[in-house]
C-alpha cells in the first residue's frame, strides 16, 4: 500500500508537472532554435510538445523578439551619448571676458571699462564701495542682478568670487541723446534700428551686421530681455561693431517717447501689419522696431508704434527670422 500510494503520488506529480511545463514554455522561452530542438528530443513522451517546432515555424514572434534586445540596448547607448554630447558645452563656459572677486571687479568698475553684466550679492550691492558705481552704471543699461552665494558660485563654477562678478561688453555704449545727436549730425534723415525681446546673440549681432551695411546711425538696445554685445555678437557681426554706435536703455518704451520728442517717427515690423513695407513712402527720421522671432513686437511697445508695417511673404513659410526681417525692411527704407 505504501508503494503504490508512492507511486501513484509521483505518476499525479509527474502528469501535473507536465501540464504547467507544456503550458508555460510558449510564455517563457525565449532561447535559440537549437536549444528548443535539444528539448523536444528529450521529451519525445509529451504530446503537448510532439508538434514544437511546427508552432515554431508558425510563430515567428520568437525570432522577432530575440532580434529586438541588441536594438535596444543600442537605442540606449544611443541616446546616452547624444545626452553626454549636450552637456558638454556647460561644462566647458568661456570665461576670457568674466572678472570676480572684489578688488577685481572694483578696479574693473573705476577703469570704465565695457561691462555687459554684474551679478552681485546684496551685500556687495549695498556696500559703501560699490554702491554708488553700480548705482550708476544701471542708470546707463548695465543689467546688475542681485542674486544668493550659491547662485554666484553656480554661474562661476565654484570660483572664488566674494559676492561679485562680471561680464565685460566687446564694446562701450553711450547715451541716448549723444545717439540722437549723432544721428542728427550725419543725415538729415538718419534710421536708427530698436530691438524688442531679442536674446539670441547671434541674431543681435547679424542684425547688427545688416544695420552697418545698409548706413543705419545706430541701435537701441533694452537692458532686458535682450542679448548684450558678448563676444558672439561682436564675432557674428564681423567688425560691425566696431563702426555702429550701440545705446542700451534701461527702458525701451521711455526711449521711444524721447525719440518722438526729437521728430522721429516710430515704425514696427509685424506680420499683421496692414502696411506693406513697399508701400511706405515717409521721408523722416525714422526708428525701426524689430521684435523677437517667436513673440514679435511687445503689445506696449506697438502701441509706441506710429505705423506697423508688414513683409508680404508669397511662400507658405509664415515668418522670417528677425535678423532676415531686419535686413530686407532696412534695404527697402534705405532705396527710396
Amino acid at each position: 500500500m505504501k508503494n503504490s500510494s508512492k507511486n501513484n503520488y509521483s505518476a499525479k506529480n509527474s502528469k501535473q508537472y507536465k501540464k504547467d511545463y507544456d503550458s508555460n514554455f510558449f510564455s517563457k522561452n525565449t532561447n535559440s532554435s537549437k536549444k528548443n530542438n535539444r528539448f523536444s528530443i528529450n521529451s519525445t513522451k509529451n504530446k503537448g510538445l510532439n508538434n514544437l517546432n511546427e508552432s515554431d515555424q508558425k510563430n515567428s514572434k520568437f525570432s522577432s523578439f530575440k532580434r529586438s534586445k541588441p536594438i535596444y540596448k543600442s537605442n540606449i547607448e544611443v541616446s546616452n551619448k547624444a545626452t553626454n554630447t549636450y552637456q558638454e558645452p556647460t561644462k566647458k563656459r568661456n570665461f576670457d571676458d568674466w572678472i570676480w572677486g572684489k578688488h577685481s571687479v572694483f578696479e574693473a568698475l573705476i577703469s570704465e571699462r565695457a561691462i555687459n553684466r554684474i551679478w552681485c550679492t546684496s551685500d556687495i550691492f549695498s556696500s559703501e564701495k560699490f554702491y554708488i558705481l553700480l548705482k550708476e552704471l544701471k542708470s546707463k543699461g548695465v543689467l546688475i542682478e542681485e542674486v544668493s552665494w550659491n547662485r554666484l558660485s553656480q554661474l562661476t563654477f565654484g570660483a572664488s568670487h566674494q559676492g561679485v562678478a562680471l561680464q565685460l561688453a566687446c564694446s562701450k555704449t553711450i547715451s541716448l541723446e549723444k545717439l540722437i545727436d549723432l544721428s542728427k549730425n550725419y543725415s538729415a534723415n538718419p534710421i536708427i534700428l530698436a530691438l524688442d525681446g531679442i536674446t539670441d546673440p547671434h541674431n543681435v549681432g547679424a542684425i547688427i551686421r545688416s544695420a552697418e551695411a545698409f548706413d543705419c546711425k545706430g541701435i537701441i538696445i533694452p537692458q532686458r530681455r535682450s542679448a548684450g554685445l558678448t563676444g558672439t555678437v561682436a564675432k557674428v557681426a564681423a567688425g560691425a561693431l566696431e563702426h555702429l554706435p550701440v545705446s542700451r536703455v534701461v527702458n525701451l518704451n521711455r526711449a521711444l517717447e524721447e525719440l518722438k520728442k526729437n521728430g522721429f517717427l516710430v515704425i514696427g515690423l509685424s506680420g499683421d501689419g496692414q502696411l506693406s513695407i513697399s508701400k511706405f513712402h515717409e521721408k523722416t527720421p525714422l526708428v525701426v522696431i524689430v521684435g523677437a522671432e517667436d513673440k514679435g513686437i511687445s503689445l506696449l511697445t506697438q502701441k509706441k508704434c506710429d505705423f506697423l508695417l508688414s513683409i508680404p511673404l508669397k511662400g507658405k513659410t509664415s515668418s522670417l527670422n528677425a535678423s532676415v526681417a531686419a535686413a530686407i525692411s532696412l534695404f527697402h527704407l534705405t532705396s527710396k
